[in-house]
């Protein structure tokens, strides 16, 4: 349901035959009340998200989750033979399987974001450059199913909505590398496979991905004053 002017409806139809009605509404979105807390994000791919106070939140893996059903489907129907009422049928089966995955990555990424933004006034994540990321053959299959760039898009735009102020870290800031006590740098977390840490300088042991997404808070806060 909602409180608004509708100014016009479009319908669409999917790949696999089913029907949508997108409708544009003219409405004006309440702010939320302002609270006390601000969050760091550190976006990966083994978590999806670590934040600034230590949570972690597992990546749900969808591709990875249906892969085998659906490149056993897509075998089957490239043995149909073209034109024929059962290649029709497999091809719907496949893009069935597409749209469950498409629609299950949403799901999660609007409910997740929705969250940050209700209980934070002000999320900070880094800029990351998924373009020039996914050209890593290894790499570009889980950045794609992880999507990053929707995740931030949606926490922009919701921000804006709500009243909320989302900011991006430059992708070159050292947040792994640096302690978030101290501030002392440790050029040896450039390892990826260093996962905790214990600073030099201060003495304080720290989780590498917690730490960073401390110091990307530290950054976004320190750019806003």
């Amino acid at each position: 349901s909602f409180n608004g002017t509708i100014k016009s409806a479009t319908i669409s139809k999917t790949p696999s035959g089913r029907y949508y009605v997108s409708i544009l509404v003219d409405t004006e979105i309440e702010e939320l009340p302002q609270v006390d807390k601000s969050i760091g994000i550190d976006l990966g791919i083994s978590d999806f998200l670590i934040d600034s106070e230590g949570n972690r939140i597992p990546n749900p893996k969808n591709l990875h989750i249906y892969e085998r059903r659906l490149s056993k489907l897509q075998r089957q129907l490239s043995k149909k033979q073209e034109g024929s009422n059962n290649r029709r049928k497999m091809r719907i089966k496949v893009a069935r399987l597409h749209e469950k995955i498409s629609d299950t990555r949403k799901d999660f990424l609007h409910k997740l974001s929705l969250q940050i933004i209700n209980e934070n006034q002000v999320i900070v994540s880094e800029d990351l450059n998924v373009s020039g990321m996914v050209r890593n053959k290894n790499l570009a299959k889980a950045i794609s199913d992880v999507s990053w760039s929707e995740f931030t898009r949606q926490l922009e735009y919701k921000a804006k909505w709500y009243g909320r102020t989302y900011t991006k870290i430059d992708r070159f800031f050292p947040s792994s590398q640096l302690c978030s006590i101290c501030g002392y740098k440790n050029t040896d977390i450039k390892k990826l496979s260093i996962r905790e840490w214990t600073c030099k300088h201060c003495g304080n042991h720290h989780d590498r991905d917690i730490n960073a997404s401390r110091n990307i808070l530290l950054e976004g806060l320190r750019m806003m004053t």
